[in-house]
């Protein structure tokens, strides 16, 4: 079996901080989360993978290299533009030659990896296998509806009325059999070959799809929501360990990790939280699950519940919560007079300024 890994999307939703950066590599609990998909691949005992990229393919190749530091064979397969799952197996259709694969999204997150599910295909072979979950608003993602039996009876891409409250998760199983699926398809109203559209396909030519509910966790990390929410999973399970300094005057309580070379000086930090290498945190609170990137620096300033990316600076800010802040930001108090907002935005930032 085979693995494609899908991280060619340019991540309208996390922007401005996907202008600069891959969305596939914004940090959760301060790794990229696309190493977590890779090191699932791994874990179930699968080499040979094939990584989607699109415009972001250098940071990506950059950071993933051949993928010999997750144990895995990387091919790289160029996309010229994010024209829907399908044409992602499209494109690697000489890479997958005539093997069963995995294919993942690279900005998914599933918590207890993916081995139950090759080992279920690999027992069954069905013609498909999909993952799904119970979500509040379906419409954001493809939609299965099930008989009464439980079998898949159809499948539809972001519908306006859905038939079901149960989501697509990120992970499919296929046979080759999907090919010849993927190869009659036409675009969508989206103008993108839906996934969705070829395992519907296969349902109509009378091949076995097979589906599982899964009761565990999962996050299409897509928005800055969601990335909280799984740098929150994340941190609750890290285990608590110094190597960086941390003066007498500071206060560790809870589950810290302070990386080495990391500097913690008249602070109080409140796990679960990671700081990472280099990092400089002085006369500040860094609260519960909170991860700041390397080479950050947290100045009087307080802090939870937050994503910060490398090399940012904080300085004599009173509270932040709930926040993603990237790379090389800078955030410092505004003047108190006169009582006005000054702002520099990126394209399509979302602010929200108390009156």
């Amino acid at each position: 079996m085979k693995a494609l890994v899908l991280a060619g999307g340019s991540g309208t939703r996390l922007r401005p901080i996907t202008h600069t950066s891959a969305k596939q590599l914004v940090p959760v609990a301060n790794k990229p989360v696309l190493f977590y998909g890779l090191e699932a691949i791994a874990a179930a005992g699968i080499r040979e993978l094939g990584l989607v990229v699109g415009d972001t393919h250098a940071e990506i190749e950059s950071a993933v290299g051949d993928g010999s530091a997750f144990g895995l064979q990387v091919t790289y397969l160029r996309q010229e533009a994010p024209l829907g799952l399908a044409h992602g197996v499209l494109i690697a259709r000489e890479f997958l030659g005539d093997e069963d694969f995995v294919m993942y999204l690279g900005d998914n997150f599933v918590v207890g990896g993916i081995n139950d599910l090759v080992d279920r295909f690999a027992r069954e072979r069905p013609a498909a296998q999909i993952m799904l979950t119970r979500v509040g608003d379906p419409r954001q993602f493809g939609v299965a509806e099930l008989d009464a039996s439980g079998r898949v009876v159809g499948l539809e891409e972001k519908p306006a009325q859905p038939k079901s409250d149960l989501a697509l998760v990120g992970v499919y199983l296929f046979s080759p059999a999907v090919h010849e699926a993927v190869a009659e398809l036409k675009p969508s109203g989206r103008g993108e070959l839906e996934i969705t559209d070829a395992i519907q396909w296969l349902i109509e030519a009378g091949l076995r799809v097979e589906s599982s509910v899964i009761s565990g966790y999962w996050k299409d990390t897509g928005n800055v929501t969601d990335m909280l929410e799984v740098n929150r999973l994340v941190l609750e399970s890290v285990e608590p360990s110094v190597r960086g300094h941390v003066d007498d005057a500071s206060e560790l309580v809870g589950r810290v990790v302070v990386a080495e070379g990391a500097v913690v000086e008249r602070s109080r930090i409140v796990g679960p939280v990671i700081i990472g290498h280099g990092a400089r945190i002085r006369e500040s609170y860094v609260g519960p699950f909170t991860s700041i990137g390397a080479d950050c620096a947290v100045t009087g300033s307080e802090i939870e519940y937050s994503i910060v990316l490398p090399r940012a600076s904080i300085a004599g800010v009173g509270r932040i919560e709930s926040s993603l802040i990237g790379h090389d930001v800078e955030v410092t108090p505004a003047p108190n007079t006169p009582r006005a907002h000054r702002l520099v935005l990126g394209d399509h930032s979302k602010v929200q300024i108390s009156s």
